[in-house]
């Protein structure tokens, strides 16, 4: 028998961004989960984390797949087609929707002249109009309160190769010279990640989240925790309507699904998971977490790594012994 069978495969999913080294990462996130653990008791189950005893621990990394894309073009407002600025304008649109809806926001004339800016009555028509659309709204776009802590260190070319990348993901577009689409790369990632045969336990986050859950809608091995923190999946326009498969629902390989968002996470919607995702024939739903916010920018995925409402069920998932 393999040493390993029923071992737990503990695989980490990231959300926008560049390249990655994924030793480097799989680390940095390992500790932050680590010390999650530790305030939330399992301090003893620390090293066995760490050292990988209780699962193999992997990073799916797929930041450079945008990379490509990029060179052949994506860089700037003008470089990008009209359905990529389109698409982008719709995720623009769909976050500052989502941020009216909070008090702390309502009425603020800041943000009703970019939402005005963003979604224009009457925008002028022609080649390339949405491209030079979006380009006009980026430094507004970024100026609004709650956008700035996450935008104010990338130039405006960076920020929105950064930005590009759900509308990207979701266009189901960008093939390879075998024919396999920018999307379908990126999950094979994270399949490669995963044994059938062995129980995984999935961590994923912001973009991550949508493809970790169209990963696993097309995986068939266990599957004894899925958790999604600062999850886009909700969101109104861009994503939830081009999930695959549809209507989206728990994947039939998950056991058990926490979802997680911090209430100032200006990335997640507030829409609950739980109440537009569909059960599996098992019944299992998203079970959601609202976290009261302990930091000025709380998307980032090692802050929720580190609270322990976001640790504690992933340790109790890697001392779960016999479960499938």
């Amino acid at each position: 028998m393999n040493a390993d069978q029923g071992k737990p495969r503990l695989v980490f999913v990231h959300g926008i961004g560049g390249p990655r080294d994924p030793q480097q990462e799989l680390a940095e996130w390992k500790r932050a989960l680590a010390d999650g653990a530790r305030q939330a008791g399992f301090a003893p189950e620390i090293s066995a984390l760490t050292m990988d005893w209780s699962a193999d621990s992997a990073f799916a990394s797929y930041g450079d797949l945008f990379d490509t894309g990029e060179a052949q073009g994506a860089g700037a407002p003008d470089t990008f087609d009209e359905e990529q600025a389109e698409l982008l304008l719709d995720l623009l649109g769909d976050f500052l929707d989502e941020l009216a809806e909070r008090p702390e926001h309502r009425g603020d004339p800041r943000l009703a002249r970019v939402r005005a800016q963003v979604r224009p009555d009457g925008q002028g028509q022609g080649v390339g109009a949405a491209g030079r659309h979006l380009g006009s709204v980026l430094a507004n776009v970024a100026a609004v309160p709650g956008l700035r802590w996450g935008t104010q260190r990338l130039s405006a070319a960076r920020l929105l190769r950064v930005l590009s990348q759900p509308g990207r993901y979701l266009r189901r577009a960008e093939p390879d010279a075998t024919g396999r689409t920018l999307d379908q790369r990126i999950r094979d990632r994270v399949h490669r990640q995963l044994d059938p045969t062995r129980p995984a336990i999935v961590v994923a986050h912001s973009l991550g989240t949508v493809v970790a859950l169209e990963a696993l809608a097309e995986y068939n091995g266990p599957v004894r925790l899925f958790v999604t923190i600062g999850s886009p999946i909700g969101t109104r326009g861009l994503v939830w309507p081009r999930l695959v498969p549809q209507p989206p629902a728990t994947p039939e390989s998950v056991g058990a699904w926490a979802d997680f968002w911090d209430g100032d996470d200006v990335v997640v919607p507030r829409r609950t998971l739980a109440k537009l995702v569909k059960p599996n024939t098992a019944g299992v739903l998203p079970v959601p977490h609202l976290l009261d916010s302990a930091t000025l920018w709380s998307h980032g995925a090692t802050t929720y790594l580190r609270r322990p409402e976001v640790a504690r069920p992933v340790m109790e998932a890697l001392a779960a012994p016999g479960r499938p």
